[in-house]
């Protein structure tokens, strides 16, 4: 079974991403080994301590070394990500040449309370992992308009037409997966 990172970009105690990223895994759990990847915990990123990074870093960087594949689900924040996933994915990178996110196969989704659903800050995560040399699945994009009660208290998705697209989203993940991967199964 192969291990799956999943870094969710809100560290809001509410966040409706770390709820989708949950379902997700509910949905994916005898396709996948899922991690639940904490950034919540780390210092802004500074070149003085990324020589020697701080055990949250270090942490990280293991999680996300020893997984097959990594699924971000991200939030929007003034239609980009939010800052505590552009500062995990930068602490990821350094020190320089020892990123933990070279080739790993990659997908985003996202989900927000407007009708775009994190389509600005899914692109705009594209741009800033296409230079860590991520693997990214291109299709199928998973923007989702999030409305209360889409969720229950379980974790089970409501509604059926979105339960397909998460459905679809892991079938194709883990094609992804097995295609691009450079680990062993």
């Amino acid at each position: 079974m192969r291990t799956i990172a999943v870094v969710v970009g809100s560290i809001s105690r509410d966040s409706i991403n770390r709820r989708v990223a949950e379902a997700l895994t509910l949905l994916g759990k005898d396709r996948f080994a899922f991690v639940d990847v904490r950034i919540d915990d780390f210092p802004l990123f500074n070149m003085d301590i990324a020589k020697e990074p701080p055990p949250p870093i270090v942490r990280m960087k293991k999680e996300i070394a020893d997984a097959d594949g990594v699924i971000f689900a991200t939030a929007e924040h003034n239609r980009s990500v939010p800052a505590a996933l552009k500062n995990a994915i930068d602490w990821g990178s350094r020190p320089a040449g020892q990123s933990c996110w070279i080739g790993k196969p990659t997908g985003i989704l996202g989900a927000s309370t407007g009708q775009t659903g994190t389509a600005a800050a899914q692109q705009h995560l594209r741009n800033i992992l296409s230079p860590q040399q991520m693997v990214m699945m291109g299709q199928p994009e998973l923007y989702l308009h999030w409305k209360e009660g889409l969720i229950d208290a379980t974790g089970q998705v409501t509604d059926e037409a979105v339960k397909k697209r998460l459905e679809l989203f892991l079938e194709r993940f883990a094609a992804w997966v097995e295609r691009v991967s450079v680990k062993s199964a």
